[in-house]
């Protein structure tokens, strides 16, 4: 081989091993993630009782990953598709990630064909954060002093009885569609797309007769004032934060809860998801956490993700009766 051929092949060579060297010295994506600012998407508006928890969460995962901030961004609109929606589409870098519910993620899908998700197989379920039971409340001085008498009039004017969700086709929409199954009423449903805060102002204001919402946080301080008074809480037994409310799984079974999760885009590298599971983990088992839980009347319920997939799955059924209800209306 004549000599400036064989110098060219050891400086081929050379840098070969060259850039193997440093392929193999170059740190793993999860080394250096985060490094910028993470944002954190809220499908609902600010003020309602979704939006506490984002924030919580969030003021957690940015403590547990160190070093950059995570930026709660509230995105309302398509009973919480909206927000979801931009997740999902978001590059998979692990700098866009978000809230969703169990409604939105699964009901939504079933009656919304335009959606870019349709199964826990189009995102990266991360964690599970709380359960909340979803409340019926009527204005301080209403005439209703209890569940019974409601329903009694609901029942005597089918239809006429309104009440405010954050949505069609949310979690409280559904424990209301639960409710007239179960009671042989007719509630009418008025959808407020700025979240369980925009509900509460219409039924402060006259407007309709009572709002469906998730949750003591959005509620808690009205309550403490004397504006509203929770009638009733979609679960069995008493409901802590409001113990004389009628519990209406005791006796119409109506228990649908408000489940909350975090997700993220699918195709997320391996150890940035692994990191991302791991401090999201963190922070629902943290004390911080569960206090803000326990005083806001939630109960946390920390799933990997495995364990979140499987769950939102087996909730396709639950929404599959309703959707089959609310058809035959």
């Amino acid at each position: 081989m004549p000599n400036h051929a064989r110098a060219a092949g050891l400086t081929a060579i050379a840098l070969l091993a060259g850039i193997t060297a440093v392929s193999f010295a170059a740190p793993a994506k999860a080394d250096s993630y985060p490094s910028r600012d993470i944002t954190f998407i809220v499908p609902f508006a600010p003020g309602g009782g979704t939006d506490p928890i984002g924030r919580q969460f969030a003021a957690g995962l940015e403590k547990a990953l160190k070093g950059s901030n995570v930026d709660v961004e509230n995105k309302p609109g398509g009973s919480a598709t909206v927000g979801i929606s931009t997740v999902v589409r978001a590059r998979p870098d692990g700098y866009t990630i978000g809230l969703g519910t169990n409604a939105a993620l699964v009901y939504q899908p079933l009656v919304n064909d335009g959606l870019i998700y349709k199964s826990p197989d189009d995102y990266e379920p991360i964690v599970k954060m709380v359960e909340l039971p979803s409340i019926i409340v009527v204005k301080g001085d209403a005439r209703w002093k209890n569940l019974d008498e409601f329903l009694a009039e609901a029942k005597a004017n089918p239809g006429k009885m309104r009440a405010s969700v954050s949505g069609l086709g949310t979690i409280v929409e559904m424990v209301l569609q639960q409710l007239n199954k179960a009671a042989d009423v007719k509630i009418t449903p008025v959808p407020f797309t700025g979240g369980g805060g925009e509900g509460l102002v219409a039924v402060l204001g006259g407007r309709v007769e009572a709002n469906v919402t998730s949750g003591a946080a959005g509620v808690a301080g009205q309550v403490a004032a004397g504006e509203v008074r929770v009638l009733a809480v979609a679960q069995k037994g008493k409901y802590e934060p409001f113990p004389d409310a009628t519990p209406m799984g005791d006796n119409y079974g109506v228990t649908l809860p408000y489940a909350t999760y975090v997700l993220a885009p699918k195709g997320l590298p391996a150890d940035v998801k692994a990191k991302l599971v791991a401090a999201s983990l963190e922070v629902v088992n943290s004390d911080d956490f569960k206090n803000f839980a326990k005083t806001t009347g939630m109960i946390v319920d920390p799933k990997g993700p495995e364990e979140t997939k499987q769950e939102l799955q087996q909730y396709t059924r639950t929404f599959q009766d309703l959707k089959t209800f609310m058809d035959q209306k």
